[in-house]
């Protein structure tokens, strides 16, 4: 009996190995996980639905609040089945509450994305991604943060620690992983809005831990943790008088993963003064579903394994 279950285990664990690129496909470049980030953009393509980003603001005269949705899908694998392209976009519905004057509300621009994995290394857990963003202003233009349409390229990327060696005091920085990205989005017919921006994400794997580095005895749910901080620019390459100059904001959280989904809360915190008029206070939240881990039908892809 002893010799049938541990036969069975063994049977298991290697469906699960053989299954792992479908059955777990947000955010795995070898033996890392990364998770979705509040504000930098996810360099890996993923089956994906941001079901609620609320998001609470207290600037300069206001408040602002702010609720979105995205959703993304993996079109295309490489011959082992790991996720190399995919589409989607998302939206964001606000609610603007000045301390003077009347409120007002309505729906963001349109954001549309693909994204191409072009460089991939599981035994170093590196990722590059080229992706092209596409910004369509069709909300309500007291809310949207620019009036023309936007089109532009972008380069995302992702790292672990895990081939760090496994040596005392060291081992233990084997689950640090790092998310960056870089991107330019000029108007297409316009010259008020040519944003350029980059994100940097440092980010702490509690399951990457306790699976692969050492068992400290953690219990659920710290045992599915993620810590993680951002480090956040944007500037207007080009526009009005006084709007140039670049943001810096810190958006430290906590992350609960799970096999289905993502549970995110952070907050921001302006780091040069030309942020502070936007970040007296800030919090921001993530429900993130990976639905075909729900649904395995909606696993299809136009190409690939």
């Amino acid at each position: 009996m002893i010799r049938k279950r541990l036969l069975l285990i063994a049977l298991a664990a290697a469906a699960v190995q053989c299954l792992a690129p479908n059955a777990w496909s947000h955010g795995v470049v070898g033996d890392f996980t990364f998770l979705e980030p509040l504000v930098a953009e996810d360099p890996t393509p993923a089956n994906e639905l941001d079901l609620v980003e609320p998001q609470w603001n207290r600037v300069a005269g206001g408040r602002t609040y702010a609720i979105g949705s995205s959703v993304e899908k993996i079109l295309g694998t490489d011959q082992e089945g790991w996720p190399r392209f995919s589409i989607g976009g998302g939206t964001s519905w606000i609610y603007q509450s000045p301390d003077q004057g009347s409120s007002q509300n309505g729906f963001d621009d349109v954001q549309l994305f693909a994204k191409y994995a072009f460089l991939v290394v599981p035994d170093h857990e590196f990722l590059l991604s080229a992706a092209a963003q596409l910004q369509i202003p069709i909300g309500n233009p007291r809310i949207e943060e620019q009036q023309h349409t936007s089109f532009g390229p972008e380069l995302v990327g992702e790292k672990g620690l895990g081939d760090l060696p496994d040596w005392p005091v060291l081992r233990f920085l084997r689950p640090l992983g790092f998310q960056a990205d870089v991107g330019y989005l000029p108007a297409l017919n316009g010259h008020t809005s040519h944003l350029l921006y980059g994100d940097t994400v440092v980010e702490y794997s509690l399951p990457y831990l306790s699976n692969s580095v050492q068992d400290i005895g953690l219990e659920w749910p710290l045992r599915n943790l993620f810590l993680f901080t951002e480090f956040n620019y944007s500037q207007l390459i080009a526009g009005p008088s006084g709007q140039t100059f670049p943001d810096f904001v810190l958006t430290p959280g906590i992350a609960y993963m799970s096999y289905r989904f993502q549970l995110s809360l952070g907050t921001q915190f302006a780091l040069n003064q030309a942020a502070v008029g936007g970040t007296h206070a800030a919090v921001i939240g993530l429900l993130d579903i990976f639905f075909d881990s729900i649904f395995p039908r909606m696993n299809w892809k136009l190409f690939g394994n």
